[in-house]
């Protein structure tokens, strides 16, 4: 199995558990970055609206089964054109 499978497999494990955690808006597979830096590494990428300190119950995992995580502040909005449809 490659890398991306692996990570993929995983990603599809946990996805709706990473999604109902609060605060998350997305879940992605991505290159893990550190210090603004990305890497070589493949991760399970989490977005939130906003990094903050959060009960431990409710933080993302450094790693899911092997897999890195990497949090990324970024919230998603639906695109419209302005007209009701």
């Amino acid at each position: 199995m490659s890398e991306m499978e692996k990570v993929r497999r995983v990603k599809e494990q946990v996805e709706r558990e990473l999604l109902a955690l609060p605060n998350v808006t997305g879940v992605d597979i991505g290159q893990k970055t550190v210090d603004g830096e990305k890497t070589d590494q493949l991760a399970i990428v989490v977005y939130v609206s906003e990094k903050k300190d959060v009960p431990s119950e409710d933080q993302v995992p450094a790693e899911i089964q092997g897999v890195p995580t990497d949090v990324v502040q970024r919230s998603f909005r639906a695109m419209g054109g302005g007209r009701g449809v």
